[in-house]
Parts: structure tokens; sequence; C-alpha cells
């Protein structure tokens, strides 16, 4: 590590839940919503600039919304810095931002997690894939403890303070809170709670938005795939 772990970022806490440490095969863990990750890891990443006024939104062309570093003031944080340096040249679309930085953002998250030890790895050096990265629960209790606060939000026994808010709108946002029964009990009102911090979290709006579109993508490819393959009448 070129910098020592200062406290843990918001998107290391959003990879932390969503990492599953019983889903997986045998006892192993698994991070749920792999497919689209990336959008939201970023998304946390912006959240977490915006939280500390690194960066702002301004308005775009046709009623968009753009996001731009705030010049004086560059987080210490180096995973932050590096999606902070993307934007301090000129305002950027807040999509376009997603797409740029989220790619990255998973390998060098986890290791921090295995760093602090919130996440044990091994590999499969005893079974058919010696290769193979087995992701453990690391006892720390950093993941129960992000849990209870996720549901003293969704029941309404707490007003979050912003990271948290932030953290319940993010999972909203990916799809993944139905992953989470019954760690997290689904209720229409908890349902709606979470929806109602979705929308006041802009970067976590955004991400949503950038999940919506990639399923709508995947699913014309799709269709134009079994137009161009299927047999016609």
């Amino acid at each position: 590590m070129t910098q020592r772990l200062g406290p843990p970022i918001l998107a290391e806490d959003l990879l932390l839940l969503l990492f599953q440490p019983s889903s997986g095969p045998a006892g192993t863990g698994v991070v749920a919503g792999e497919e689209t990750l990336p959008y939201v890891l970023a998304g946390a990443m912006l959240a977490d600039l915006s939280i500390g006024r690194h960066v702002r939104t301004v308005p775009g062309w046709s009623g968009s919304t753009r996001v731009e570093a705030v010049a004086e003031r560059p987080p210490a944080d180096d995973l932050l810095r590096s999606a902070w340096d993307y934007l301090v040249s000129r305002p950027r679309g807040v999509q376009a931002t997603l797409a740029l930085i989220g790619p990255a953002l998973r390998r060098p998250l986890l290791e921090r997690l295995i760093e602090r030890n919130d996440v044990h790895r091994s590999t499969g050096a005893e079974t058919a894939a010696p290769t193979r990265e087995i992701l453990t629960d690391g006892e720390s209790g950093r993941r129960r403890s992000l849990l209870r606060g996720v549901r003293h939000v969704l029941a309404g026994e707490a007003e979050p303070e912003p990271r948290l808010a932030a953290l319940v709108a993010l999972l909203s946002g990916s799809g993944m809170l139905p992953q989470f029964h019954p760690e997290i009990s689904r209720t229409p009102a908890s349902t709606a709670r979470a929806k109602q911090l979705e929308h006041g979290v802009w970067a976590a709006d955004a991400a949503a938005d950038a999940i919506a579109r990639s399923f709508a993508a995947t699913i014309v490819d799709n269709v134009i795939f079994a137009a161009a393959v299927l047999p016609r009448r």
C-alpha cells in the first residue's frame, strides 16, 4: 500500500455489505450484484466526495447534471483523490463519470477490506481449482455493525447521518436489498424508506439510472441477437 489506511470510505462499506459471507459454495462468500457493481461503487465514490464537499453538481445541457471538483478541496484518501483528479480539469457528466471510474474500483477496495480483516482471502490450493479466490468472513464484526445501522434506518428508528443515508440509498439503487433477507426484513414501509433515501442522494439516483440503462442495453442486445439468428418463417 502506498498510503496508510485511514477510516473506511463509503465504497468500502458498500462492498463489505454486498459481500455475502455464506452465499457461495461450501460456506464461502460472494459479492452480490457483480454485473452492476462498477456503477454502484462509483456512485459511492461520488457520494463520499459530495459529503466531504470535494465535488458539487452543476447544471448541464438540456437539464442534465454534471459534477465538478471543488478545486481547493482535494480529498486525502488516494482512491477518492483519483476520482477527484478526473473531475478537476472540467465538469463531467455524471453517467460518464460513473462509467469511467467504476470498473477499476473492486480490486483495490477488496484489498482494503482484506487488510482491515473485514474479509479473509484464501485460494483453492487443495481443490481442483488451485488459483480460485475464496472469500470468507474476516470476523472483524464491522459488517454486522453496518447491517445494524441499515436496519435502524429502514425501520425509522434513527434519523441517519449523511454517510449512513447514502449507504442505504446506494443499496436501494443497486437493487440488491432483497438479497439481504432475512438479515434485513422487507416491509412496505422499509422499501418506501429506502426509495425515499435513494432519490434524495443524487449519486445513488445516478447509479440506479446507470444500472437501469445497463439492463436495458442488455435486453436490446439480446433482442437484436435473437432477430439475427432465429430462423425466419
